[in-house]
């Protein structure tokens, strides 16, 4: 009995395999290697890390106005799925995460606080989201 608690334990805290191909990722073909995989999942939380990775092809783009474009149309499909679940911790760390490696130019980090906020408070709790307060610790300012 003492080692099926133990399994269970584990397996609930496991990382969820998207989470751990996106902080594996490497280079530009990984990437989109990880947007084709993942881009039709119906999941808010997989589809945060495949906008972010959307959005990260603005930098491949060659004129002003297609980095802007791509980065807009992101941002645009980010802040849809943080309205429709506010409390999701996997799109606030995604949002924190770019907002705080954006240059201040593009004006996207009026959440900054909100979501450190959010997510400081995620990481007194114990729950099955656990799995992420490493990488909120290890990717963000926190």
């Amino acid at each position: 009995m003492y080692y099926f608690c133990v399994l269970l334990f584990l397996f609930q805290n496991s990382t969820p395999e998207h989470i751990v191909e996106y902080h594996d990722i490497k280079s530009k073909a990984q990437e989109i290697e990880y947007i084709e995989k993942y881009k039709k999942s119906d999941s808010a939380d997989i589809q945060a890390y495949v906008i972010s990775l959307e959005m990260k092809q603005a930098e491949y783009k060659v004129l002003p106005w297609q980095k802007l474009n791509t980065f807009s149309k992101g941002k645009a499909k980010l802040e849809q799925l943080i309205t429709n679940e506010p409390k999701n911790a996997n799109l606030r760390y995604v949002r924190l995460v770019i907002q705080e490696q954006l240059p201040k130019m593009l004006n996207y980090n009026s959440d900054i606080e909100n979501d450190k906020h959010f997510l400081s408070e995620l990481l007194k709790i114990k729950d099955n989201s656990d799995y992420l307060d490493t990488y909120i610790l290890n990717y963000t300012t926190l």
